[in-house]
């Protein structure tokens, strides 16, 4: 697909223009979705590259990104032209470049996958996200229906109704908002509607797959990233409700391989075309992500090789937490790590040595100042006699076996 044929498909979001745009860079940060979709429309009809931004960045990521765009002066005409935003593998903010032809191949082999010859879906995933950009793409680029929803309103009941549609309503959701709405039976009768919810964005815990399949929830868990323009294996809902609690098989677009250490390899045309600035034709990505193949062609996925915590959908790298309470003065030594979490999937953890409590409010004005509300620690555990071995290095595996048991709920 070439990008006129995207700005096309995307005509009827673009507001008219009182001139052309003289930029080769178009920088769109905004959380209100019309405004996000009028201005990535218009930007898209453009030549020059388009970067997509986070609302929620700090003041630190917002200086990494500055410092990023000015090392590198704008292209036009350029593959990989959309930069949409990730924490890559290393942390920081980074930008995988996409473009028409990613994105298209991502939208055909969804649909393939899911029989749709339109997709039509409710979003409620903020569209600076590559999980709520992807849903309004399937839409536009299949002729199909977008509905902009309301997350607010939904969560406090009030319910969109909506038409029927020959190939059904689609939603994606983020373990976190499942489980809110399945605390309300009103709620669950609505999600029964649709033809299929993908749910992901982060670990989604047994326990909520089975209540949505006890209530006859048309879940479809996937497996997707920034890097790949989301889903490239998803779980049927006839699979989920017949007791799979896999990430389902691979999308007609996608190849997935394992490393000799089992991290998953992705290749395929929906593949990012490298991380701005740099260009790669490298069709292939080496996720960090542990997993295998089950008998029937089901991905499993055991957990990150790289200690990456997913809270609420969003990223966080334990060097970057671990970083700025370092620079508080008030830890000896620390360990960052994610803990099970029954709402957010996983919460940020500090263990550190007991003995010396840390000023509090020393350290919550340098997270608070620093780090995005989705990165802060959320708990603080001290940890007695801190284990480090004769290398000096801290034996990670006793600590947060020192957490989590203390962390399990006691009977009564």
């Amino acid at each position: 697909m070439e990008r006129t044929e995207l700005a096309e498909a995307l005509r009827s979001w673009r507001r008219p223009s009182r001139g052309p745009a003289a930029s080769a860079r178009d920088y769109i940060v905004e959380a209100d979705p019309d405004k996000f979709m009028a201005r990535f429309a218009a930007a898209v009809a453009g030549t020059g590259e388009v970067f997509i931004g986070n609302p929620s960045w700090g003041e630190a990521e917002s200086d990494e990104v500055r410092e990023l765009l000015d090392e590198s002066p704008g292209e036009t005409g350029a593959p990989g032209w959309l930069m949409v935003p990730t924490g890559g593998t290393s942390g920081g903010v980074r930008f995988a470049r996409h473009d028409s032809g990613t994105i298209a191949a991502a939208v055909k082999g969804m649909a393939q996958h899911f029989g749709l010859r339109q997709v039509n879906a409710v979003g409620v995933l903020p569209l600076y996200h590559v999980s709520g950009l992807m849903a309004w793409l399937r839409c536009a680029l299949t002729g199909g229906t977008y509905f902009n929803g309301n997350w607010r309103k939904i969560a406090e009941g009030r319910l969109p109704k909506l038409p029927e549609t020959s190939d059904g309503w689609g939603l994606s959701l983020v373990p976190t908002q499942l489980e809110r709405l399945m605390r309300d039976n009103r709620a669950i009768d609505w999600l029964r509607q649709f033809r299929v919810i993908f749910i992901g964005g982060a670990p989604t815990w047994n326990t909520l797959l089975d209540r949505a399949a006890d209530a006859g929830l048309p879940l479809s868990p996937g497996y997707g990233m920034t890097e790949t323009a989301a889903m490239v294996a998803a779980l049927r809902p006839d699979e989920f409700l017949a007791g799979s609690r896999s990430c389902g098989t691979t999308l007609p677009h996608a190849r997935i391989d394992f490393t000799l250490e089992g991290v998953i390899a992705v290749t395929g045309e929906s593949v990012f075309r490298g991380f701005f600035p740099e260009q790669s034709e490298d069709r292939t990505f080496e996720t960090e992500d542990i997993g295998e193949l089950d008998a029937l062609g089901r991905l499993r996925v055991f957990g990150r090789r790289d200690g990456v915590i997913i809270t609420g959908g969003e990223k966080v790298h334990p060097s970057e937490v671990e970083s700025v309470l370092h620079g508080t003065g008030e830890f000896a030594d620390l360990l960052v790590f994610g803990a099970p979490h029954a709402e957010w999937g996983q919460q940020v953890v500090v263990a550190y040595p007991a003995g010396r409590a840390p000023d509090a409010e020393r350290v919550g004005r340098a997270v608070n100042a620093e780090l995005a509300p989705y990165k802060r620690p959320k708990l603080y555990v001290p940890v007695p006699n801190w284990p480090v071995a004769p290398n000096g290095k801290l034996r990670r595996a006793e600590i947060t076996h020192y957490v989590l048991e203390g962390m399990k709920p006691r009977p009564a």
